[in-house]
């Protein structure tokens, strides 16, 4: 789609709002498993209140109907952990990862010698399926036991399946 203005001009829109801390581009994790990666960066609107603003989103009760529900959750995840990085004076180590079959992987803390596979998701329940990806991607990575976790919209934080489950409020 042709927004009407150059690659350029838009880098640079793009620059002043990363420098401003308005957006962040959540670059790709790389580590290819001999698999095709998706290597384009996702785009985090970090004020998801200005986010929700935006989006005509007037009230908590009309958050839980959006279609853009799932994305604004993952977008305040995904903020909190930059600012837990800034708060500790820490350059964010944090990727996403994803491969051309569509498994992705939300969040990924890279330490090193070890990455840490962050699924996120906006349900207050726990489903089966929400494991698939950390599973699939601990397998490539060679380690099915691995440290993993997964933030939910629900109030309760606990282990299953050798993840560490977390409530949304207990990421803060």
């Amino acid at each position: 789609m042709d927004a009407g203005v150059s690659r350029t001009t838009v880098r640079r829109w793009l620059s002043i709002l990363e420098a401003s801390f308005v957006v962040y581009l959540l670059r790709p994790h790389h580590r290819n498993f001999n698999k095709r990666l998706v290597k384009s960066p996702k785009l985090y609107f970090l004020d998801t209140g200005l986010l929700c603003y935006l989006l005509r989103i007037q009230s908590a009760s009309d958050l839980v109907s959006h279609a853009a529900r799932g994305a604004i959750f993952e977008t305040r995840i995904v903020s909190e952990a930059l600012k837990n990085f800034y708060n500790r004076g820490a350059e964010p180590d944090i990727y996403f990862w994803r491969d051309s079959a569509g498994h992705e992987i939300d969040l990924l803390i890279d330490q090193g010698a070890k990455q840490i596979p962050i699924e996120i998701k906006s349900g207050q329940t726990i489903a089966a399926d929400f494991f698939s990806d950390i599973n699939y991607w601990r397998m490539l990575a060679g380690r099915p036991e691995g440290v993993a976790g997964l933030v939910y919209g629900g109030d309760n934080s606990y282990k299953r399946r050798g993840v560490s489950v977390l409530s949304w409020s207990d990421w803060a």
